[in-house]
């Protein structure tokens, strides 16, 4: 099983979204990909290190923040503690991956409405 690090907070700061880590996120690189679990309502941000992917996990009370991040032309940023890196091609991941959701209901009729409620409204 890939580890998963929970986003636990986020917070517009300094013309940026800060996504505050649950755990370390020391040695990781964005992949630059994003993906949806859509039984937990949540994206899934990929970063690697030398060995793995890592999840970071961006669950549903993250998504106003992000919305506003995109609206805003913001960069996106991961912290935890001291550590802090840039979740590159963050925008255009989540652009593509909330195209593909709209009205389409093999995400599941209830992942398309919340995300259709935050971000197409």
């Amino acid at each position: 099983m890939k580890k998963r690090i929970i986003i636990m907070s986020s917070c517009l700061k300094n013309n940026r979204l800060e996504l505050k880590a649950g755990e370390s996120i020391n040695k990781l690189q964005p992949a630059e990909q994003i993906l949806v679990d859509s039984d937990h309502f949540s994206f899934i941000y990929l970063m690697e290190d030398k060995q793995d992917y890592t999840y970071i996990v961006l669950p549903e009370t993250a998504w106003p923040h992000l919305k506003a991040a995109m609206d805003q032309k913001i960069p996106v940023w991961i912290t935890f503690n001291e550590e802090q890196l840039e979740l590159t091609n963050f925008h255009d991941e989540l652009e593509y991956v909330l195209s593909n959701i709209q009205g389409n209901s093999n995400y599941g009729e209830e992942m398309v409405k919340k995300v259709e409620g935050i971000f197409y409204r």
